[in-house]
């Protein structure tokens, strides 16, 4: 609380739209039975606003910038056109659309929580000409992947998901994400980091330690790794790579 109020003395004008996203916060919670239907609606509303600001783009150029960084690390660490992608959280293809064009046909499968962010990515794809690459895009109401073969992905990324995300669906994925993957397949994923004690803002942003993931990617046979050249200069994100043992 007196860090709270110091901030607000130092800066005012942030006091107004601070409040007015914690009324809309308690509004969400209230209305909600769970984390991932909380964020649902969250999804929903930013999406009726802006489907950049849905996914953590301040506008149309940032989108395509960050889109762009994250396709050409994938690239840049042994991606190929033969490789079966999942992209999990894949929003309005910000990535996605690069990855589509790039994947052979039927190559690129993209799951996402809010049905409004897929039927913008479905736009995407009209608008980008990529229907012939026969992309799948599904919403999911939980990351367990009941409904996805064994062994099938030589690739899985997931960025900006771990940061929405409270413990218990992080280890729910890691959990099962496995299973999905080939034997030396790939799971990206970013994630802010907390230096010390884990927290939390508006029960939306999460704050983790990477021992936290390194523990939980042991506890499930994965091996984890921090990777010490993905450069986020908007969002200060880290990135592991998973990686499950041949």
């Amino acid at each position: 609380m007196s860090y709270k109020v110091a901030f607000a003395v130092r800066h005012p004008d942030q006091v107004l739209p601070y409040a007015r996203r914690l009324a809309t916060d308690a509004f969400l919670r209230a209305r909600t039975r769970d984390h991932v239907s909380y964020y649902r609606a969250v999804m929903k509303s930013r999406a009726s606003r802006s489907v950049y600001d849905a996914v953590g783009s301040s506008g149309h150029d940032e989108w395509v910038e960050f889109g762009q960084m994250q396709f050409d690390y994938l690239v840049k660490h042994g991606l190929m056109p033969a490789d079966r992608v999942l992209e999990i959280g894949c929003g309005n293809l910000r990535a996605g659309r690069l990855l589509i064009g790039y994947l052979d046909k039927g190559s690129y499968y993209g799951i996402d929580i809010s049905p409004d962010i897929l039927f913008a990515a479905q736009k995407a794809l009209a608008d980008y000409g990529l229907q012939g690459k026969m992309a799948i895009l599904t919403p999911v109401q939980d990351l367990t992947f009941s409904f996805l073969p064994d062994d099938y992905f030589t690739v899985v990324n997931a960025n900006s998901v771990f940061t929405h995300c409270p413990l218990a669906i992080i280890d729910e994925c890691l959990a099962h994400v496995g299973r999905i993957m080939v034997p030396g397949g790939i799971f990206d994923f970013t994630f802010y980091r907390a230096e010390d004690t884990e927290y939390d803002v508006y029960w939306e942003d999460f704050y983790y330690r990477t021992e936290t993931f390194l523990e939980l990617a042991r506890k499930y046979g994965l091996d984890a790794r921090l990777m010490d050249d993905w450069d986020d200069p908007w969002e200060r994100q880290l990135k592991i790579r998973l990686t499950r043992p041949d």
